[in-house]
């Protein structure tokens, strides 16, 4: 029986508001100028859905939000990308979170009011919502602190109606990059950026930690940024090349890199087209402001597919 959705995808919302300058802040009342600000939509899950509906995937979302501008906002934006939001929580009285951007060429700094960001709980998820969809992706674990502790469980939950899961933790903000073991045994496809992967295994070099969490998921795969990205399933590396692009602002890349993966996965592709695809569509995205703005459709990313 063909299931109404192709991913679930459970995480924060909250718009990103992006300054683009070659200038870095000052405090005692230093005024500098920037070239542009731009309000787009924000957080690493909103986004990864955004760029998984672009591609042609039936995508729901939940999450928490406040009934005020930003939340609608968000909810405006997503709806507009093809992404389904009757499930998001609205709270009346909460403040939805918001991020704060400095690009600077293709490195930038992010101040985050987290608001409503991790109030989205397991006991949130029914089983009716898992039942109606084919995958279940998760992503921004560090900010997701009341989600945390059961989700080992609910991605367990998600198996048990024949879900498949997925895990992007984004980068913690606390540095401890610890409590994995019993996640990962859960998770079906991890996507890591290298960062991320030598933080949580403190491994040498990037395919060491990709062989060390093969060894506790059933797949992973790394961002590399410009140079492409790495596989690693059953002890065997497979690598992809990314493609030359004028890059305007890489937000969201890795966002939009998991989407391109997904659509592989979830066709049965091999796992070096999957990675090729997912490394064009991140390339892809960064080619104008904003996390979503530059997100390909299918038939734009497969131009570049070999």
């Amino acid at each position: 029986m063909k299931k109404p959705f192709d991913i679930l995808v459970a995480g924060e919302i909250n718009p990103d508001l992006i300054l683009t300058g070659d200038v870095k802040p000052e405090f005692n009342q230093v005024e500098k100028l920037i070239d542009s600000a731009v309000l787009t939509v924000g957080s690493s899950s909103a986004i990864f859905a955004c760029g998984a509906a672009r591609l042609g995937l039936k995508v729901a979302f939940i999450g928490v939000c406040g009934d005020d501008v930003f939340g609608h906002f968000m909810l405006d934006e997503m709806q507009k990308r093809n992404v389904d939001v009757s499930n998001v929580i609205i709270r009346p009285n909460g403040q939805t979170g918001l991020s704060v951007i400095l690009n600077q060429d293709a490195d930038r700094a992010i101040l985050t009011h987290l608001g409503l960001i991790a109030d989205l709980q397991a006991s949130d998820i029914p089983d009716s919502l898992l039942r109606q969809t084919r995958h279940f992706h998760v992503a921004s674990y560090f900010l997701q602190t009341k989600l945390q502790p059961d989700l080992p469980a609910l991605f367990q939950r998600a198996h048990s109606f024949g879900l498949t899961t997925s895990l992007d933790t984004n980068y913690d903000p606390f540095e401890k990059w610890t409590g994995f073991d019993e996640l990962l045994s859960a998770t079906d496809v991890f996507l890591p950026n290298k960062t991320e992967a030598l933080s949580i295994t403190q491994a040498n070099d990037v395919e060491s930690a990709a062989r060390q969490l093969a060894k506790k998921c059933k797949l992973v795969a790394i961002k590399l940024g410009a140079d492409g990205a790495l596989a690693c399933t059953h002890n065997k590396i497979t690598h992809a090349e990314s493609i030359s692009v004028n890059v305007v602002d890489s937000v969201g890349a890795g966002d939009t890199f998991d989407a391109g993966f997904m659509v592989g996965y979830l066709n049965d592709w091999p796992l070096e087209k999957s990675l090729r695809l997912a490394c064009v569509c991140g390339a892809m995205s960064t080619q104008k402001a904003g996390g979503t703005e530059g997100q390909p459709t299918l038939e734009e990313a497969m131009k570049y597919m070999p």
